[in-house]
């Protein structure tokens, strides 16, 4: 049989192999997607942007068969299926925020599989001096022997699939990298732009991973909580150069008095323009004072509330606004609704 034939053959032996799993491959590849969700969502130092996946397309698979593996198996004539060398038919990506996540990702992954083959984009690039390109982390996995022991995983035991872990600016790169037509045959002015918008898009990787590793040093580096008056006294008096109330002072603060609650950036970043604009100039040691004062009361005042009104709860934020208006009701007053300010009124004249 000529080799014409023998692929005529193997490729109408995959169509038919693709089309009575393909179902079976839809279903195996949200299962990999919602275990890989469950596992990562447990890492506390991984920040993921998205999970996705999808069945990797009949023809596709054919063409990757064609370019890799038929030439050499022609050549030394050896007989081959062409899904025997298809190991990612399905396709898993996990897409980080920072380019550090990566390899966090692959030694958490590998706890729960095998790890059939490692392919670093990125390592490869930043071996090479004069180009620029798709940088990623791909994997080749099937579940481990522990995992594929138990009942649950018994349908996908054997399933092989590729995980490709990505930052979010290599996703991006990647799309449109995609989208650029002819590259191989474009003139050497348009590759040259090419090479420079790679180059942008790394830049931007690192720079956000080095934002965010100065914003965590910055909030290091905040000074830790007053805890005494007379400190608050003299600070106030010497005029502590940074001493007004920022984001950063602001959870020191809050982690202290609220130490099981993590707190979301976005909302730490509007609540502080709120009270400085309540109180402009505010330091953190007047800030730190009044929750001292205060807080023991709201908190009566917040289990009083919620065992009345099971529908609502305080959240820290709720909490905070109250100690701020009993510490000072004429400059805090906007820090409550009417109604809610009546609520804790009529509740603290009860106490009176």
């Amino acid at each position: 049989m000529s080799a014409a034939s023998h692929l005529a053959r193997e490729e109408a032996a995959f169509h038919a192999f693709y089309a009575l799993e393909r179902p079976a491959l839809e279903q195996a590849c949200s299962y990999f997607m919602a275990l890989l969700q469950s596992i990562l969502s447990r890492a506390r130092d991984i920040d993921i942007a998205k999970i996705d996946g999808r069945v990797k397309d009949r023809d596709e698979c054919v063409h990757k068969f064609s370019r890799k593996y038929r030439t050499a198996l022609e050549e030394s004539s050896t007989p081959y299926e062409i899904r025997h060398y298809i190991t990612d038919l399905i396709g898993v990506r996990v897409v980080c925020l920072y380019e550090d996540e990566l390899e966090k990702v692959a030694q958490i992954v590998q706890s729960h599989f095998d790890v059939i083959d490692v392919t670093d984009k990125t390592s490869a690039m930043e071996g090479t001096e004069a180009s620029f390109g798709y940088k990623g982390l791909h994997l080749d996995l099937r579940l481990n022997a522990t995992q594929a022991a138990l009942p649950e995983n018994a349908a996908y035991a054997n399933q092989p699939f590729e995980l490709q872990v990505r930052t979010i600016i290599q996703d991006a790169w990647s799309v449109l990298d995609h989208k650029i037509k002819y590259k191989k045959s474009i003139p050497a002015q348009l590759k040259r732009r090419i090479n420079v918008l790679s180059a942008l898009f790394e830049l931007a990787d690192r720079e956000f991973r080095q934002i965010r590793d100065a914003t965590a040093a910055e909030l290091q580096r905040a000074p830790d909580e007053i805890t005494e008056p007379e400190a608050e006294t003299e600070a106030a008096r010497l005029q502590v150069p940074g001493s007004e109330l920022n984001a950063f002072t602001f959870l020191k603060i809050a982690n202290h008095f609220f130490k099981d609650v993590e707190f979301d950036a976005q909302k730490v970043d509007q609540f502080v323009e709120d009270i400085r604009a309540w109180s402009p100039g505010i330091t953190r040691s007047r800030f730190n004072a009044l929750l001292r004062e205060t807080l023991a009361t709201v908190k009566r005042y917040k289990q009083f509330y919620e065992e009345h009104n099971p529908e609502n709860s305080f959240t820290p934020f709720t909490v905070i606004r109250h100690c701020l208006y009993l510490g000072d009701k004429q400059i805090f007053r906007r820090a409550l609704r009417n109604s809610s300010r009546e609520a804790f009124e009529a509740w603290l004249q009860g106490q009176a």
